[in-house]
């Protein structure tokens, strides 16, 4: 009893420091130290309230790394009922029209909320030893490691970025005034804590917490992530080398991994050997409550037609959203009708003509489809972070830019993806037409498995700017908007904060 009165109170001073509006590097719980940092248990219910602010930050995350991607607003033909209800300022993303008054994420995600207490326990598990030897050195792996995680989330997001490593607890928000380091110096930072998070964790390769909790092997893939990040941007094989090397790592370590045989399992059984790391959901717990935006409201879908079932939409498909995210026709129609991921990710909705056929109105995605529970859908969904097949197709993209063969790589996700359907002749790789170019095989296989994961901005920027203004609405005469603006209220309380370049000034 006593650690979940501790869970509730930690929890519920993150969810009210998620309210700011502010660049909050200031701690979100007032607990002093006099009655803090006692006991394991305390040490124990931090780290579970980092996770929980974690999994509240999954939102901006998914933003920040797909709704500029080319994949969600509505295509030529598309029914009105499928433009978005009411888009709410989410069409600035698609559309490309974000500055500092429509910033698409503002606060630059809320994440600085959550980087304060990754430094407050980072500070406080180097002073305390009353900790076990084995779970101080995984809570520091964790401190790090997510540290880094969020730091690349900025990176790769707005460039320069405020640097903050160390617990700030001493003065009001308000008097903040700090600017942002050059990008190459928080790159710097991000890799200086993937290797403290690598070394902290030592040999110690387990799961906690039904991989609800960071990892190791979390480190190694954004490890692989980040190293990627600099191969291609830089042209640096040494890069690729330590970034394939952190994904064999992972296969040699943990055997276990694999790739699940059907792909709609990855999303709704818990903790399954796919998943590498993900940001848990349970009924009356928490959920994907996100997830409604890109999902319809029940009079909306109730006039519309499932041409695969052959049937009506009622009552009974109670999504429960409001439509704001649009999937476009375009994404649908990307995937092959053999590829299994098609009819998991997307929903398709028809108009019934009057000679009986169907003609396509609009789509909604419906990849965390829930839990219905007293006529309600909840959305409990996990939300995978990393997950075994993101490292099958890393290490692809890893063996292209060393010269080597993917073959077996690419292969083991589309085998999968296309289950009884697969003929390695027809679907295999190097026999699809896009084959011809890999860099663009690994950036399609990926698109099509990750749809709703928070990934593809960041895989296109990766690859190269070339690659952004190829897929998406966004030209090369604004390349400036690779990156986001600061919103209105951030430069306004930090007054030290310039506006990323390009966007008007404050």
């Amino acid at each position: 009893m006593k650690k979940y009165i501790l869970l509730i109170m930690i929890g519920g001073a993150f969810l009210l420091g998620s309210c700011s509006k502010q660049l909050d590097l200031s701690p979100v719980s007032t607990v002093s130290d006099a009655s803090y940092w006692k006991t394991a248990d305390q040490v124990d219910a931090f780290v579970t309230g980092i996770h929980i602010r974690f999994r509240a930050d999954n939102a901006a995350m998914l933003y920040l790394g797909e709704l500029r991607a080319g994949s969600y607003g509505p295509d030529p033909g598309t029914s009105g009922a499928f433009t978005g209800e009411a888009t709410q300022g989410f069409e600035n993303m698609w559309n490309q029209t974000l500055d500092l008054d429509n910033a698409g994420v503002s606060n630059f995600g809320g994440f600085y909320n959550n980087i304060n207490q990754l430094n407050i326990l980072i500070s406080k598990l180097k002073t305390i030893s009353f900790v076990k030897a084995e779970d101080k050195a995984y809570y520091l792996g964790i401190g790090y490691g997510m540290r880094a995680f969020y730091y690349f989330q900025l990176y790769r997001s707005w460039g320069d970025v405020v640097l903050q490593t160390q617990p700030i607890a001493s003065f009001d928000i308000s008097t903040l005034a700090k600017a942002a380091s050059p990008a190459a110096d928080v790159m710097t930072q991000i890799k200086t804590d993937i290797d403290s998070s690598l070394a902290d964790f030592g040999d110690d390769y387990s799961f906690r917490q039904d991989k609800g909790f960071w990892s190791k092997a979390a480190t190694r893939m954004l490890q692989a992530e980040v190293y990627l990040w600099t191969a291609n941007r830089q042209g640096g094989k040494t890069d690729a080398t330590i970034a394939e090397s952190a994904l064999t790592d992972i296969q040699k370590n943990i055997p276990t991994l694999s790739l699940l045989p059907v792909y709609g399992d990855v999303f709704t059984e818990k903790g399954n050997s796919e998943i590498i790391f993900a940001s848990t959901n349970k009924l009356n717990e928490s959920t994907l409550g996100f997830i409604g935006n890109f999902v319809p409201q029940a009079s909306l879908i109730q006039n519309f037609y499932d041409s695969v079932h052959h049937m009506k939409f009622d009552a009974t498909n109670n999504w429960g959203g409001l439509l704001r995210c649009p999937t476009r026709i375009a994404s649908f129609r990307a995937y092959s009708d053999k590829d299994s991921r098609k009819w998991w990710n997307i929903q398709p909705a028809y108009n019934k003509n009057s000679d009986g056929s169907y003609s396509i109105a609009g789509c909604f995605m419906k990849k965390y489809a829930g839990e219905q529970s007293s006529g309600v859908r909840n959305y409990t969904n996990d939300f995978p972070i990393y997950r075994y097949a993101d490292l099958l197709l890393l290490k692809a993209e890893a063996e292209i830019l060393l010269g080597q063969d993917p073959t077996t790589d690419i292969n083991l996700v589309r085998k999968r993806a296309f289950g009884d359907n697969y003929n390695a002749a027809v679907q295999g790789y190097p026999n699809q037409a896009i084959d011809a170019d890999p860099k663009e095989a690994v950036l399609q296989e990926r698109l099509l498995e990750f749809m709703l994961e928070g990934k593809r901005w960041y895989d296109l920027r990766s690859m190269g700017d070339q690659y952004v203004f190829e897929h998406t609405s966004l030209s090369s005469s604004q390349a400036y908007k690779l990156l986001w603006p600061i919103d209105r209220n951030a430069l306004t309380n930090n007054r030290d904060l310039q506006q990323t370049p390009g966007y008007p000034k404050y």
